[in-house]
């Protein structure tokens, strides 16, 4: 993959949390195509070193990382900071979900939830946001959020109550990062194939249920968001802040499938 020199983000450094799969890589590979630097955060050494080969090194560093520790996410900053100069675009997609009853939902799957998809969130969002202060050039934050995020789901208490916090986190962030030129956004994506929402393809009929709750009749692809974060990362979005975009094929507006009735 090469770089678009001519490109809407030309110049531009990306951080990417969650950038090894998933939402996060193809992220990662649509940024840079329209011209960013792109450094990429994962727990997954590996995968990261799959997609910094395709995207290439001239335009691609990595680091492995959890973002439920803060020293990482720290790290990460600073690594994009002196490998190419700073940070202008933050992409906080690492996240997890898990099922369960809340009367029968055990206190480690809860707090794993809540540690990776939402208190990850913060620790990205506050380092990214001190890069940028004091760069003093503004700078645009994008949090993966989630439908379930407002909409909620049978048997997914901690991921809805996860993703809640990073819609309202978002909205925090956004006004108290305004005078500084920095805007924090969210994208809430309905239901997308990834490697981690591959799981539900051994239980019957849940997918298809997921479809037929979304009027454009059809799963959302990692592309989807991609393109959405570009909008919010690109000068297109330059006077939007504090913003949840709902990118779910309209998935809002119609009921959310009954888990329970497939037996989760």
């Amino acid at each position: 993959m090469s770089e678009r020199s001519g490109g809407r983000l030309a110049g531009k450094v990306a951080v990417i949390t969650g950038g090894a799969s998933g939402i996060g890589r193809r992220t990662a590979e649509v940024l840079a195509d329209e011209g960013a630097k792109v450094v990429l955060g994962d727990r997954n050494a590996d995968l990261l070193a799959e997609v910094r080969s395709s995207i290439g090194d001239a335009s691609c560093a990595v680091r492995t990382i959890d973002v439920t520790n803060e020293d990482d996410v720290e790290s990460l900053i600073a690594h994009a900071a002196q490998t190419f100069g700073g940070i202008d675009i933050a992409v906080n997609s690492a996240g997890i979900g898990t099922a369960g009853a809340v009367d029968q939902l055990a206190a480690e799957q809860w707090n794993e939830v809540i540690s990776i998809s939402l208190t990850g969130v913060f620790f990205s969002v506050k380092h990214e946001a001190r890069q940028m202060r004091a760069q003093g050039r503004g700078g645009s934050i994008i949090n993966i959020s989630s439908l379930n995020g407002h909409q909620a789901g049978e048997g997914m208490a901690a991921y809805c109550a996860a993703k809640g916090g990073v819609d309202m986190l978002t909205r925090v962030a956004a006004i108290e990062l305004g005078d500084a030129g920095i805007r924090v956004n969210a994208i809430a994506p309905g239901f997308v194939e990834t490697p981690l929402t591959a799981l539900i393809d051994h239980v019957p009929d849940v997918k298809a249920s997921y479809v037929h709750s979304t009027p454009l009749g059809r799963p959302g692809r990692a592309d989807d968001i991609a393109r959405a974060a570009l909008f919010l990362a690109s000068e297109d979005s330059s006077w939007v802040a504090g913003e949840i975009l709902n990118v779910d094929g309209g998935a809002t507006h119609r009921e959310y499938p009954r888990m329970f009735s497939f037996g989760l």
